[in-house]
């Protein structure tokens, strides 16, 4: 880690105490001017870090700007084992992992920004990413699937972002089918699986595994075309520390406990519960067609089971599922 680096993990490891210049300067064998102007960066990137004479640095117990020192405090055993990079802006998580990806990086590489300027849902769909109130990040995974079995990869991490949620925030969420995660009928939570196929065999070569969750109300609300299909686990982003870092940690560890054992899909229970569809009218939007149909079951590969008008059942591995209301 850099000096700064270094100097954030220590105030945040002591969030809203004082530790003087001249003993950070000591622990990290640096001069107390590369101290502050360490300071003055952190300070301008954003965070709220106070200096007082003949006392030091203290940083704010409110902060609640993305580091991977924050992130790193509150993972497990499993979740130690990932490599964390925080971005303060980028064009897109889910680029920038695949970039890294086809260059040979190896697997568990996590990056996260502050802000996406390019953000992707499926089928190309701008996926809202302002700074400072969500979570936007890319898993770089390298799994022994086949194509058909990549959708547990998106399953299981729709578990993972609820049960994290429903951890922070003590609230309910619900899964649409495939993997977008409900709180109150609307969307917090959009998960992108991008996967390359290696030529030598049917296995995956990565997979690049997208997740954003909108975690505090945007400044100014979200856009028009959003608003009544959109919400975020709390309404504000003040007064709420690591918010964010815990909740990141608490997604990787529950995502990284299922990817150790995704055969055994210790997840599918969870998954299965939280479906807002199971026994509802659906639209099927299958082949630019629409039909209506019911959905009633979930298989042990995620598939959903849905009944049409005249009595003919299917699964569905992928497709537009709409809710009727």
């Amino acid at each position: 880690m850099t000096v700064k680096e270094h100097i954030l993990a220590l105030l945040d490891g002591n969030k809203g105490e004082y530790i003087s210049g001249e003993e950070i300067a000591g622990q990290l064998s640096v001069t107390r001017s590369a101290v502050w102007k360490a300071i003055k960066s952190l300070q301008t990137d954003g965070y709220s870090i106070q200096a007082v004479t003949n006392k030091g640095y203290s940083l704010s117990p409110h902060t609640d700007i993305l580091s991977a020192s924050a992130i790193s405090k509150y993972l497990d055993t499993q979740g130690q084992k990932l490599r964390v990079e925080v971005f303060k802006t980028i064009s897109s998580t889910n680029e920038a992992v695949k970039i890294l990806a086809s260059n040979g990086e190896a697997e568990g590489k996590v990056i996260l920004s502050e802000e996406q300027t390019a953000g992707r849902g499926r089928k190309g769909r701008r996926f809202f990413s302002p700074p400072g109130t969500g979570i936007y990040m890319s898993i770089l995974l390298r799994p022994k699937l086949s194509a058909a079995e990549s959708t547990l990869l998106t399953t299981s991490a729709a578990v993972a972002v609820a049960l994290a949620i429903e951890s922070v925030s003590g609230k309910d969420t619900q899964i649409k089918w495939v993997n977008d995660v409900f709180m109150e009928g609307k969307k917090v939570c959009g998960i992108l699986t991008e996967a390359s196929m290696s030529l030598e065999n049917d296995w995956l070569d990565y997979a690049v595994l997208g997740i954003g969750i909108n975690v505090a109300l945007p400044t100014g609300g979200f856009p028009n075309d959003l608003t009544e299909i959109a919400t975020s686990v709390f309404s504000e982003s003040n007064h709420y520390g690591d918010l964010r870092s815990r909740l990141v940690a608490e997604v990787l560890n529950h995502f990284m406990g299922f990817y150790e054992h995704l055969m055994d899909r210790l997840f599918l229970s969870d998954y299965r519960k939280r479906i807002i569809s199971l026994g509802r009218p659906v639209m099927v939007m299958k082949d630019n067609k629409q039909r209506e149909a019911t959905a009633i079951d979930i298989d042990n590969d995620c598939h959903l089971k849905v009944r049409y008008e005249n009595g003919d059942e299917e699964y569905l591995s992928s497709g537009e599922v709409s809710i009727k209301i």
